[in-house]
């Protein structure tokens, strides 16, 4: 666009505007000579706009490409089981626990010659974040219910995320060879959730299929293929790459990698990259079975290296012409991303600041470090442990990394009096963890998502402070009375309460309540405790005592006195079937 429609759009003047632009090193003789799109970008976040970039897929060569297909579904209904009968693999075996803990990227070749790229999403209600992002850049959904279990809430998320991705749905329900299954159950479940299937008048294709005996695989692929075909899926294969964000990892020789799926264009090696707020230059290029390729084509999963740090999951890559084009892109949106997130600390602070003036309850602050093997999973551990704050433990996470935990987290850890949470990642050297141990670090290192979440819940309970309750310790019923007489100048004379516990017991530390006819008629502290002659501190059921309240004199034969006492109640750690989890006050 030109400087002067520049103007238009953000608001702002078209000198303030060629100001900026001089600033950043770049000549524009005429308010009508065409500006780059990354010359755009800079100049509208330095006066504050914040920009999206919207990628043409017109092209001079336009050739049909293969589907992007994602698997969704609840956790354990044999999604990555069934991608392994697909591609004759075994990652299922691999992952901790038998859960996907990822999002994988794979292409597929099947027997008929044609490839599908095929996206594998976790189920666990952890990974929402995860499954949106499947959704966002594929073509074709593949939602696995399992035959003898049914729809369930990580269904209907997936359902949900596909539908507002406005992507396709293509079910396929797994386990048919179990001697529970009932697939027309299913059937009538999803329909009743509003998908329509093609047997009752619908679009939606149902394939029935089992991934250990892999059966209904074929049915599966022609499915795909003619969903793909109705679609008439095409990208241009010329001009600068989009690509999107899958997933990013730390490694320990080769750097920032980033799993990335190229939606239009080709990524070629040597080519200057922004991702999100990081840059750097294509290194190396390869495919997702290890082997180095020199150029990635539309709908085609490949792992990048050369990027100078990790961008987030989710981020587009975007190329650029120049080394210098690429640190200015990066370091203004750094700037812009770092303006946002103060914007948003201080709004979320302002309520809570109001708050305070109101006597609210004090919140216990349990700071906490994650680490993690993948960017991706660190987003959903970081995610579903903000999902345990309470009105009485706040869990801040005070700082987030990819790899293993290394001696600047354990420093760290030492200054804000943080735990260490370690997902997936191997176990820190015996010198590290014996550093954390003399520093009183608490190290929580877990492979599976539900076992760590349920050990944070519990940490979350010892330090949650609790709430003060008063409850009914013991209910005595009074029997007879006995007087004491006392001289005048000692004081009135002193009435006994002859009383049998007949629930609970009965303590002299505790509140004394009066009732008669059901009606509270006093409330005082226990002056004295006798059983027979020798004072007690507790009388339990069953048993007769003598009792003495307070400033009460009145006694009747047939009053109830309560003892209370005040607790201190716990929160409790709530898991759903579906795999949530929440702390309960």
């Amino acid at each position: 666009m030109t400087l002067v429609e520049l103007a238009k759009r953000t608001g702002k003047s078209v000198s303030s505007l060629h100001d900026v632009l001089t600033n950043v090193g770049e000549k524009v003789e005429s308010e009508f000579e065409p500006l780059s799109m990354d010359i755009a970008e800079l100049a509208a976040m330095e006066v504050g706009v914040d920009v999206k970039r919207l990628h043409s897929a017109e092209g001079t060569e336009i050739v049909p490409r293969p589907p992007v297909v994602t698997v969704m579904g609840h956790v354990d209904h044999g999604k990555t089981s069934l991608l392994d009968a697909l591609r004759q693999t075994s990652v299922a075996a691999r992952e901790a626990g038998g859960i996907t803990q990822h999002l994988g990227a794979f292409v597929v070749v099947m027997p008929s010659g044609a490839s599908i790229t095929f996206l594998d999403t976790p189920g666990h209600a952890a990974f929402s974040a995860m499954r949106a992002r499947g959704a966002a850049v594929t073509d074709i959904v593949v939602l696995v219910v399992a035959a003898d279990d049914g729809v369930m809430p990580q269904t209907l998320e997936a359902m949900s995320h596909a539908k507002a991705a406005n992507v396709p749905i293509v079910v396929a329900i797994n386990k048919c060879d179990k001697p529970g299954a009932n697939p027309e159950r299913v059937k009538l479940q999803l329909a009743s959730e509003g998908l329509l299937l093609e047997e009752m008048g619908g679009d939606v294709q149902v394939i029935e299929v089992s991934a250990l005996q892999k059966t209904g695989l074929d049915n599966l692929e022609e499915a795909l293929l003619l969903q793909a075909e109705m679609m008439d899926l095409k990208a241009r294969i010329d001009g600068p790459a989009q690509a999107y964000v899958v997933e990013a990892r730390l490694d320990k020789g080769r750097g920032p990698l980033i799993t990335t799926i190229v939606k239009a264009g080709t990524l070629t090696c040597g080519q200057h990259v922004v991702v999100g707020s990081e840059w750097g230059r294509i290194r190396a290029i390869k495919d997702m079975a290890g082997r180095l390729t020199q150029r990635a084509t539309p709908a085609m999963p490949v792992e990048i290296e050369g990027l100078r740090g990790l961008p987030m999951a989710g981020d587009d890559v975007i190329v650029v012409h120049s080394e210098e084009r690429a640190r200015m892109l990066s370091a203004g949106r750094t700037r812009k991303f770092e303006e946002n997130r103060l914007r948003r600390k201080l709004n979320e602070d302002i309520p809570s600041s109001l708050e305070s003036s109101e006597e609210v309850p004090q919140r216990v602050e349990m700071p906490v470090i994650v680490k993690a093997d993948v960017q991706g999973t660190v987003q959903a551990v970081t995610d579903a442990l903000r999902t345990l704050n309470s009105s009485q433990v706040l869990l801040n996470v005070v700082h987030v990394g990819v790899g293993p935990i290394s001696q600047s987290d354990v420093d760290l850890a030492q200054a804000c009096g943080a735990c260490i949470v370690g997902f997936n990642i191997k176990s820190p050297p015996t010198a590290l963890s014996q550093a954390a141990t003399r520093a009183s670090i608490k190290l929580i290192l877990h492979r599976v998502i539900y076992h760590l979440l349920e050990d944070i819940g519990n940490l979350i309970i010892e330090k949650a402070p609790g709430t003060f309750e008063t409850q009914i310790a013991g209910q005595a019923e009074v029997l007879n009375i006995f007087e004491v007489k006392r001289s005048k100048s000692k004081g009135p004379d002193i009435k006994i309460a002859g009383c049998r516990v007949v629930e609970g017991f009965v303590a002299r530390t505790g509140t004394m309540r009066l009732l008669r006819s059901g009606e509270v008629v006093f409330e005082g502290n226990c002056a004295s405790l006798k059983r027979e002659t020798q004072d007690v501190d507790t009388v339990k059921k069953g048993n007769e005592c003598g009792l003495i309240i307070s400033d009460w004199y009145d006694f009747q034969i047939g009053d109830v006195i309560q003892c209370l006492e005040q607790v201190v109640r716990k929160p409790k750690f709530i898991k759903s079937e579906s795999g949530a989890v929440r702390i309960e006050c």
